[in-house]
């Protein structure tokens, strides 16, 4: 067990994950026992497929099975890579009943920088009889100003809607060149570095735009909220819906936002060790992140050339 600790040590896991990790995995050891499974290395696919329905018998949830045939995963990949089994008996187990997250088609960082570079805040409305009544354009640009910079922590720091909806004016520190994301009961708090390029419009919008949001609106006590709605409405989700729109008119790849959050966390995941996307995600359970692990397409190419080079 010591050298598969060290192996998930290795791997990026924290004290708590490898200590659950390992709990598990004697749970498994235990029922083999009784099982009459002398050899670990010798488990096969159907056995695991009984050490599930042990637990199903036993009144054990979805979630629960689902998480402990994940932790088991993880000891015969170290058994692989130790040369002692040839395949992970626990691959291709599917846990019915649980609600799957959703794979994306995932923006590669040149889309997402483009995205972000060409995403205009200037408005020229066009002359149109049809349009009697146009918005103001300076509203319109108003708007678009503050997007840009919505924009830019979504493309590179993989905010979610709630962490945008979230962020407080003092979370914002740009002399440091940072951006603090607060913890929820889902989610973990979190320090961003900030891209250089997005300083500036993150700047223009605090010292300007949201100044003029907020005069537009004859808001004069003091508010908190760094993104700040242009209309009367509080529902800052028409924020985003507009966001999406014109991301969508500038690359039809576009879906949502989660979309965006998703190939930044992918992104990330092949640049640095899982653990340390976990802190950067915000994520409370490394499974969590692992589970972008899937949308890595990259990864799944070189996993084929490597074992079926023809």
């Amino acid at each position: 067990m010591e050298k598969f600790k060290e192996w998930l040590r290795i791997k990026g896991y924290g004290s708590n994950t490898i200590d659950t990790i390992v709990r598990v995995t004697e749970y498994f050891f235990a029922w083999a026992e009784k099982e009459n499974l002398s050899d670990i290395t010798e488990t096969t696919h159907n056995d695991i497929i009984a050490y599930v329905q042990h637990y199903r018998l036993k009144g054990t949830g979805s979630k629960t099975i689902a998480h402990y045939v994940w932790q088991l995963k993880k000891y015969f990949e170290w058994l692989m890579s130790e040369g002692e089994v040839s395949d992970n008996p626990c691959s291709n187990i599917v846990i019915k009943g649980i609600k799957r997250k959703v794979l994306y088609e995932i923006l590669s960082e040149e889309a997402l920088n483009a995205l972000y570079e060409n995403y205009r805040t200037d408005i020229v409305l066009e002359k149109t009889e049809t349009l009697k009544s146009p918005p103001p354009q300076v509203l319109q640009q108003l708007a678009r100003k503050r997007n840009k910079a919505v924009l830019g922590l979504l493309v590179y720091q993989g905010l979610s809607t709630e962490d945008i909806i979230r962020l407080q004016l003092q979370d914002l520190r740009l002399r440091e060149g940072k951006v603090f994301i607060a913890g929820t009961k889902r989610s973990n708090e979190r320090t961003l570095p900030l891209e250089s390029r997005q300083v500036f419009d993150l700047l223009d919008y605090i010292n300007d735009t949201r100044k003029q949001i907020l005069q537009r609106r004859n808001i004069t006590e003091p508010v908190q909220d760094l993104f700040l709605n242009i209309g009367e409405s509080p529902r800052k989700n028409n924020l985003f819906e507009m966001l999406v729109k014109h991301l969508k008119q500038m690359n039809g790849k576009v879906k949502n936002i989660d979309q965006i959050r998703a190939s930044v966390i992918v992104h990330w995941l092949q640049r640095y060790n899982l653990r340390k996307v976990q802190v950067m995600a915000g994520h409370r359970y490394i499974s969590s992140t692992e589970q972008y692990q899937a949308n890595n397409l990259e990864d799944l190419k070189e996993d084929i050339k490597h074992y079926h080079p023809f």
